[in-house]
């Protein structure tokens, strides 16, 4: 079964005419590489325009006010050169992918990925295929950033082996993954981050103020339920009746079908798949003991926290290489048990290939990696940030309204600055201790900046994972770009932002816990 090919008759409403105008000028930008060289050139040209600049802004890092920093003077030009080879090594993102895309790339090639893939899909409804790629890619935040190498790619197999667009696909694991990011099944070394970064902003008001690592359980385990169900209407009524006239024109040899299983195929998914279930019990067994080595010393887990999910535990550190054993043991099992495993070069073969389609992925990873770089030196992604919530308490709105302009300025400054903390440690040491002095708790105020920074996660192209996303669209759109990306995602953060906000003041309007000791109100000694 293939998907559905272009549909030239099929009506075109206001809103797939402007998503089709959003697509044609994103896709009109330079390639993605050059895009952010010139994006890396022009933060140079403005750090130096604005470095002269006395700024009122106070800088809650370091209590002083913000300074741009010249990117062109010679310390910080030379700083540049000398930090070059080192920003691009340890771009979080490049180790991730090219680890995992090890093990996938080997379960790939000897055929497990697709064999599992058509073993599930003869019994799975189709029509839960969207939201099971959805909860999925929520579900899948308690491995941090798993989701996006192993997710993401997988909704556009899962739903091309359907006889669905593959984008569509991409679409729903991207909404799920990064969209619902602040949706949680199960509590993440996010928590504690920001519940800390709360705390020490509300304690400049009032250092009696203690946050709870699961201050935002209740809500943001409540919120998956949302995110599932507006993804899925999204997906199933919006996106993919527009992709009826995108023709999937990739490698078709390289995609997967809904053939049957052959018995060799059968005989080796069964032996792949108890190989995966050996590998899981010894592992579970392995974590078990409050000695493991995969826990966290107890002195960095915070009360109500877990030993095993806390940033600095061996077992959340180790969960790329964990992701490389758990794909690279059954592909090689399946591949000896169907006979598509002869030696051990073709278990090479298999991570030589993974490797050779990530080259241009690689390129993009380069100049991504140098323009953050560039973009944090020089203090104006910080300046925006602090300008903005320095703008919103002095517009002196009431409650409602001030949270909702959080919500909308979280999302606006996350197109500028990626990571959830960096964010969170500007904007939160403004707006906590000012939402105190009105009675709003670090708790809701916490709640409001994650509905922001999740929602628009899915159409800021300074996302880390972003130029890999739109490499996954381009092995079945080959000319897929940033702009189809962006024309794919914008539905999910406008529709996000506007239903995610209503669902929080309804919440609280209800008295709803937020989390564990959480609170709406803040009283001063209470």
């Amino acid at each position: 079964m293939t998907p559905a090919t272009p549909d030239t008759a099929a009506p075109r409403g206001f809103i797939v005419r402007s998503l089709d105008v959003v697509e044609r000028i994103g896709n009109r930008l330079p390639d993605p590489a050059v895009l952010f060289l010139l994006l890396m050139l022009l933060v140079w040209a403005v750090s130096w325009a604005l470095s002269g600049v006395s700024f009122e802004a106070i800088d809650p890092r370091s209590g002083s006010p913000i300074v741009v920093n010249n990117l062109l003077s010679g310390a910080s030009f030379t700083a540049f050169m000398s930090q070059m080879v080192p920003t691009f090594v340890s771009f979080p993102p490049l180790g991730v992918v090219l680890v995992a895309m090890l093990g996938l790339g080997v379960a790939e090639h000897t055929g497990f990925i697709s064999a599992g893939l058509r073993s599930a899909l003869a019994v799975t409804p189709k029509v839960l295929l969207t939201p099971a790629v959805i909860f999925v890619g929520i579900f899948s935040h308690i491995a941090v950033d798993a989701g996006y190498v192993l997710v993401i790619p997988l909704g556009g197999v899962i739903f091309y082996a359907a006889g669905r667009h593959p984008l569509a696909g991409i679409a729903a694991a991207f909404a799920g993954v990064s969209g619902g990011f602040s949706a949680t099944v199960l509590p993440s070394s996010l928590d504690p981050l920001l519940s800390g970064l709360s705390q020490a902003a509300a304690q400049l008001t009032d250092p009696t103020v203690m946050v709870s690592p699961l201050n935002n359980y209740y809500f943001t385990t409540s919120s998956t339920a949302l995110i599932v169900l507006v993804g899925w209407f999204l997906t199933d009524r919006v996106i993919e009746p527009r992709l009826r006239r995108v023709a999937v024109d990739g490698d078709r040899a390289q995609m997967p079908t809904l053939d049957p299983l052959t018995a060799a195929e059968s005989r080796g998914l069964l032996m792949a798949v108890l190989a995966m279930v050996i590998t899981a019990v010894l592992f579970a067994l392995s974590m078990l003991p409050e000695t493991s080595a995969w826990r966290a010393p107890a002195a960095d887990v915070p009360e109500g926290g877990n030993s095993l999910l806390v940033g600095t535990a061996p077992l959340m550190r180790s969960i790329v290489p964990l992701i490389f054993i758990f794909f690279l043991v059954p592909g090689v099992v399946y591949g000896v048990a169907a006979g598509t495993v002869k030696t051990h070069r073709d278990v090479v073969q298999g991570m030589a290939k993974a490797m050779s389609g990530m080259g241009y992925y690689i390129v993009m990873a380069f100049f991504c990696a140098q323009f953050i770089y560039a973009f944090g030196q020089s203090n104006l992604g910080a300046l925006l940030a602090i300008e903005g919530a320095t703008g919103l308490r002095a517009l002196g709105l009431p409650i409602e309204l001030t949270l909702v302009g959080m919500i909308v300025l979280t999302a606006c400054v996350n197109l500028l600055i990626g990571s959830a903390s960096a964010k969170w440690a500007l904007i939160g040491a403004i707006m906590v201790p000012m939402l105190m002095e009105l009675g709003v708790s670090p708790d809701l105020t916490q709640a409001a900046y994650r509905v922001g920074d999740s929602s628009s996660n899915i159409i800021t192209p300074l996302m880390p994972y972003f130029p890999l996303i739109v490499v996954f669209c381009q092995r079945y759109v080959k000319s897929s770009g940033i702009g189809t990306l962006i024309a794919l995602m914008l539905p999910y953060t406008i529709t996000l932002l506007v239903v995610w906000t209503a669902y929080l003041l309804g919440y609280w309007a209800l008295g709803i816990p937020l989390g564990v000791g959480a609170t709406y109100e803040y009283v001063p000694g209470g």
